[in-house]
């Protein structure tokens, strides 16, 4: 009986003992949740609004940003020679590609006007043809009664006007590729030159003295060098294509006057 009596006493002891503990555990699990729910959390940090500004300009607004930074009396200049050279090579670019024509299927069409009408009729097919390589044939349809030679010499000597025509313009494109970064490299020497104009007058080297100046001369520099390769790329572009129809020039050629040669008709 006293046995069990003690048993039955530790046994309350210990149960006594572990709700204390979870009631202590639960209290302090309580207390650290009202802390937690007390505590509120960090709000979380605005941008600044100049960042914002920054991610809502457009390209075009920072490009006009950077024109007005770099001065507008030496970017005008930069300007002028981007827009003048992009309009020069747009025009050539469409003259040309409206030159371009297909050697083989004049070829073609002129053998045939050989073969049912003769002369005349090849020399109306030639002239309804746009381009040079229909223009040389007309001119050397025009000499057939002189001989061959008369044929070949006339072709040659109308291939160099048509090859003078093709390169018409160029010359403009490539002086605007040279003169665009001389003018951004003058912006960079004036710009210098305010600079230290700005350091002398103040006696002292300062970074809000000089930054002006530095920045219309970095800035007018990368303008020039900018509008240099955009119309360089356009002047390749030319260059290609004129090769391209100065060849397809030099080849009809030779097959015309094989084509006479072959039809007697240079006799």
């Amino acid at each position: 009986m006293k046995k069990l009596f003690s048993l039955l006493m530790i046994l309350g002891i210990f149960a006594f003992g572990f709700n204390a503990v979870a009631q202590e555990q639960s209290t302090d699990a309580a207390s650290d949740t009202t802390v937690v729910a007390d505590v509120e959390p960090d709000p979380i940090p605005e941008q600044p609004e100049y960042e914002q500004e920054e991610e809502a300009q457009s390209f075009d607004q920072i490009i006009k940003d950077k024109f007005i930074e770099g001065d507008p009396k030496f970017m005008s200049p930069v300007l002028i020679c981007l827009i003048l050279g992009l309009a020069i090579a747009i025009e050539r670019i469409i003259s040309l590609n409206l030159s371009t024509t297909n050697t083989q299927k004049l070829l073609s069409k002129v053998e045939d006007a050989l073969e049912s009408g003769g002369v005349e009729a090849a020399k109306e097919v030639t002239k309804s043809t746009r381009g040079p390589v229909a223009s040389i044939f007309t001119q050397g349809l025009m000499r057939m009664s002189e001989g061959i030679e008369m044929v070949e010499k006339s072709v040659i000597a109308y291939g160099s006007v048509e090859m003078g025509r093709l390169e018409r313009g160029l010359v403009w494109i490539s002086l605007f590729i040279s003169l665009a970064p001389m003018l951004g490299f003058m912006g960079t020497v004036i710009g210098m030159i305010g600079a230290f104009d700005a350091i002398e007058a103040a006696g002292d080297i300062s970074p809000s003295l000089v930054a002006g100046g530095i920045k219309v001369a970095l800035l007018t520099t990368v303008a020039g060098l900018i509008v240099a390769i955009i119309l360089q790329l356009f002047y390749n572009y030319c260059v290609s294509k004129i090769d391209s129809i100065v060849n397809s020039m030099e080849d009809a050629s030779i097959s015309l006057v094989d084509l006479l040669v072959k039809h007697n008709l240079t006799k």
